[in-house]
Parts: C-alpha cells; structure tokens; sequence
C-alpha cells in the first residue's frame, strides 16, 4: 500500500539518527561516514524550508493553471461545468504526484506533497460545485458525501505516503460530519468524539505488533492527534461552537446541563489516561500529549466552573508546572544510577535542542510586543510660545 518501499525509508531513518548521534558526539567522523555508506538510499529530500517553498509554489501553480484553464476554454463557465472539470484535475494531480514519487524518487519534498493536497481541493470542490451548487437546500444526509469523499482521500493519501498531515485533514472533514445529521450540540460532540474512539481503538490495536521504542513512528503521532480529537470534542470550554467567551469567562449555550457536568468529569479523567498510555509505553510522544491535555483541564477548570479569572492564574499555573517538574526530576535522579523504569532526567541527546532555541526566541519576541512602551496618542508635544528677552527686545523668531 506505501507507495515507497520500508527498506528505504528505514535507511532514511537510520540517516538521521546517525547524524543525530554523530552531532551528540556518540560517533566519530570516520565511524559516521562508514555507516553512512551502509544506509545509501535513492530517495530525494531537502530541508523543511525548501520543502515548504516547493509546496507552496507547487499549489500556486498547479491551481492558477486550472483556474486559466477554465478561463481561456470557457468564457462564463457554470457550476456544473467546472465542478466537472475539477473532478477532472483531480485524479489528474494525483496521478503527478504518484509519478513524482515513482520517477522522480522525492520523499517529503513539497513537490509531491502540493500534489496530493490539490487532489483533495480538486475532489471536494468538483463535488460542491458539480452537484450541490444549484441545489443548497439538499438533505444533509447527501451534502456530506462531500466531506465524506475528502476524509476518505486523505486518508488514502496518509496511507500511501505516509504523510501525517493528511490524517490531520481528515480528522478535520470527519468532524464536519454531524452537522450535517442532526442540529443538536450535544449530539455533534458525541458523534465527533465517537468518530475518533473508533479511530484510536483501530490504531491502538495496529499497534499492539509494534515495539515500544517507536518515537519515530507514524502511529504515535496518529494516536496522540485522536486523543487530541476526543479531548476538544468533549471540553466544551474548547469548542469554539458551543463556547462564546464574555467577559473573560466562558458560556456554554444549547447544552443540558448533565451532558455538560459529564465533560466536566472526563476532561480531568482522559489526561491521566492518556499519560499512563504513554508511559507504559515509554512513547514521549504521547507523555507530551497527555501533559498538553492535563495544562488545557487546568486552564479551562474554572471557565467550566464559572469561577471568575484573574491576572495571576497564569503565574499560579506556571509556578505548579514548575514545581511538578523539579519535583519529578528529583524523584527519576533518586533512581538507580538516575534510572527509574527506563526513565531519566539526564539529557541524553541534543535532538530537542534547536525547537528549545527556537521556542526561546519566539518567547523573545513576544515578550517584546507585550512590554514595549506604546506611545499614548493624546500627549501633545510641547511648544515654546516665543516671548521677549531682557533689554535686547530680542524675541522667539529671532
């Protein structure tokens, strides 16, 4: 089903680790050019900032090209003509990216990533424009094949190239789904959350074969974002359709009042879930997840509660995160040799490093924005008035 081959992204994998290893200081020179010999791999890649280039100028040119396709043939073209034709492109850019993956060898270089994407755009907007657009009180139940058909090719897309953002979007089209089914928002939450349980009990059990050392793996990721998707569906503090902030405190609105109280309950019950999940699998992945999630039930406690915000909350939650953290680094130092279960607080490598640089300089900069003087607008710059001066009868526009 993947479109490239496990050998070779294997050696993909173990290329980064060498270099990795090899920055840490764990390999010689001589050794890491000697194990870089054994991984050689024909795929093509580059870095994250041409890949985002590629991507980009891919998609400008793939859809200016279809948009001037349609106005050099066709004058005024109606809906139904080009939703036609996008349904047209559509297989026709997936196509491109199968063969730049195939002939090209590209592996994660924008290029083929642009491709895959318009596929997708193409599909759902062929199918808007083609079928629905004359007719927008169609039942629900037949308007959602629209999201239905996206969620389905991006998935595909995941599958076959093995590209994590497209679960994303399909996440995102499987999410749309229940509006089109019932007007409830209780209901919708259900279904969202019960859409993703689905999902994470599928993945859970792909994974079961799978060692517990896959940080690298795709399934972690894939894990973390569904627990990520059924936390948002059941905080309601979270959803920004049944959430409207006034006066610093959220409103729930259109929800009973025990369907409220039970998300209570299980946006403090899913966090240590999804923490032990992670630590029995010694996957950081999901650890940082399932912190991610206990700061969010923290942050949206009291909004849930109805219980008045003030400017301190945050210094109050940053010095228990403080507090958390010396704490569970002294204990895992108080281990054996620092080790407790296959865990330490000793930095073992310097992968993380640069995301820490880099989080450290948009820290910068925002604390910049935050506290630099804002000039107030209705100061009035002062003016000498001019005047006399002593005997020399000497003035201000002397």
């Amino acid at each position: 089903m993947r479109v490239y081959s496990a050998a070779a992204e294997e050696a993909l994998r173990t290329r980064r680790l060498l270099k990795e290893w090899a920055g840490d200081g764990l390999l010689t020179p001589e050794q890491y050019q000697v194990m870089e010999q054994d991984t050689a791999c024909d795929l093509r890649t580059t870095n994250i900032f041409v890949r985002v280039v590629l991507f980009l100028f891919t998609t400008v040119v793939v859809s200016s090209g279809a948009a001037l396709f349609l106005a050099v043939f066709f004058s005024r073209p109606s809906p139904q003509t080009t939703g036609l034709f996008l349904l047209i492109f559509a297989p026709l850019t997936y196509a491109a990216a199968e063969l730049a993956v195939s002939q090209g060898r590209l592996y994660r270089y924008g290029i083929e990533e642009a491709l895959a994407a318009c596929s997708v755009g193409f599909l759902c907007a062929g199918m808007n424009s083609a079928f629905f657009s004359s007719y927008p009180a169609s039942p629900g139940a037949v308007q959602c094949l629209v999201p239905t058909a996206g969620a389905a090719l991006s998935l595909w897309i995941w599958r076959r190239f093995g590209l994590t953002y497209a679960f994303l979007a399909a996440m995102i089209f499987v999410a749309s789904l229940p509006g089109y089914w019932t007007s409830s928002e209780a209901a919708r939450h259900l279904m969202v959350a019960a859409f993703y349980a689905a999902g994470l009990a599928a993945v859970s059990a792909l994974r079961s074969g799978e060692p517990s050392d896959s940080l690298h793996s795709m399934w972690s990721f894939v894990e973390a974002a569904l627990w990520v998707g059924i936390y948002l569906a059941i905080n309601l503090q979270c959803s920004s359709s049944v959430v409207r902030w006034r006066d610093g405190a959220g409103a729930v609105v259109d929800v009973a009042r025990p369907f409220y109280w039970t998300t209570w309950v299980l946006i403090w019950c899913l966090p240590p879930i999804v923490l032990a999940r992670g630590v029995r699998r010694k996957d950081r992945f999901i650890i940082d997840t399932g912190a991610i999630l206990a700061i969010l039930t923290l942050v949206t406690n009291k909004p849930y509660l109805g219980w008045p915000r003030h400017t301190w909350d945050p210094m109050l939650l940053g010095a228990l995160l403080i507090g958390v953290a010396l704490l569970l680094r002294r204990w895992l130092a108080r281990g054996p040799q620092g080790i407790r279960q296959g865990f330490t607080a000793e930095r073992l490598s310097r992968k993380h490093r640069e995301w820490v640089d880099v989080g450290g300089v948009a820290a910068g900069l925002v604390a910049y924005q935050t506290t630099a003087p804002v000039p107030q607008a209705g100061a009035q710059e002062f003016r000498f008035g001019g005047g006399d001066s002593g005997g020399g009868g000497a003035t201000g526009s002397f």
